[in-house]
């Protein structure tokens, strides 16, 4: 396949970015035409201030940040098949989640109540249990990994976030054995992602975090770009390979651990878009990490499109259509490669 140049790359991808969010808006059981869009009044206005516009930021905020994390892992792991799963953020936010819905009848009330009069407001108990299960498992991985004299082992990271994904699934299992019928749905609906529960204070918080998370990684791509080769040859770069790795670490857990405890699990937009991207535009995580934000907003904003549309008036979970799309489609891109 003829590259393209990582710039063009960006450039294009911006200019396909718009549209799509536009579609977002536009589309849905209640069409609005362009022009309905610039003077939408009452109802129309309503359906597009209150759930049309903050859907379709959500989808792209959450996009951006899944894409660009599974960029870095996959640099961090020296690996293509690396996705923000491995560091065990997903599992442990699922474990977080489930917690929370089975544990609600208890705290729902008062953690609702501080909720509802907080910063804070707009999220819910489950969001916040989502989170802290995410980055109580990303913690623990890190530490199981790390040895005082040969600091953190990305092979032993791996392994251990397997592992820990493993555990998380049996305590998820074990949960859904004790929770009642609404409590299992619930927990359900959350593992299998889903955009519904979008408003603007959601939006708020994946913008800022997605935003300083980007900004941050962007700085790190020099030394994305060394350990390509090697941690040893990093090192003779002038690369603090840990210090790399820590704020790697942190910075993708950060954003995986936001974007999942609002929206729940998305799979495959972290593992396919990085995937995709070096595929046209080439290693380099100059333009790599940009292009991953665009294309993953992109994708997960069709995503939600389609779900929306596809069963209409009922909505599809959208991370059960990433899967369902992402797993033949990834499958035909390995084939493809080692054909």
């Amino acid at each position: 396949m003829r590259r393209i140049n990582g710039a063009r790359l960006c450039w294009l991808l911006g200019g396909l970015f718009a549209p799509v969010l536009l579609l977002g808006m536009l589309v849905g059981p209640t069409a609005l035409s362009l022009r309905e869009l610039a003077g939408a009044t009452g109802t129309d206005w309503l359906i597009l201030r209150e759930l049309r516009a903050p859907r379709a930021l959500l989808a792209a905020a959450v996009g951006a940040v899944l894409a660009t994390s599974g960029a870095v892992l996959q640099g961090l792991f020296r690996n293509p098949l690396a996705d923000p799963s491995l560091i065990g953020v997903s599992a442990g936010a699922s474990v977080g989640a489930s917690a929370s819905i089975l544990l609600g009848g208890y705290l729902a009330p008062s953690l609702g109540a501080w909720l509802s009069t907080s910063a804070l407001s707009g999220l819910s108990v489950i969001t916040l249990g989502a989170f802290a299960g995410g980055m109580a498992a990303v913690g623990l991985v890190y530490r199981l990994s790390t040895r005082a004299t040969t600091g953190t082992s990305v092979t032993t990271m791996l392994l251990v976030g397997i592992a820990i994904s493993a555990l998380a699934g049996a305590l998820n299992n074990g949960m859904a054995l004790l929770a009642d019928n609404q409590m299992l749905r619930r927990m359900s609906l959350w593992q299998m992602g889903n955009l519904d529960l979008a408003n603007w204070q959601r939006v708020q918080l994946c913008l800022a975090v997605g935003a300083a998370v980007a900004l941050l990684l962007r700085g790190q791509a020099a030394g994305l770009n060394a350990l390509l080769l090697g941690e040893s040859e990093a090192r003779h770069l002038g690369v603090d390979v840990e210090r790399l790795k820590r704020r790697l670490i942190l910075l993708t857990a950060l954003g995986v651990g936001v974007a999942t405890a609002l929206v729940g699990t998305i799979a495959f937009i972290g593992l396919i878009v990085p995937h995709l991207v070096r595929l046209l535009a080439g290693p380099c995580h100059r333009s790599l990490l940009p292009a991953s934000a665009l294309l993953g907003a992109i994708l997960l904003g069709l995503a939600d499109l389609l779900a929306r549309l596809l069963l209409a008036p009922t909505e599809l979970p959208v991370g059960l259509l990433t899967a369902f799309l992402g797993a033949p489609f990834f499958l035909y891109l390995l084939r493809r490669r080692h054909a």
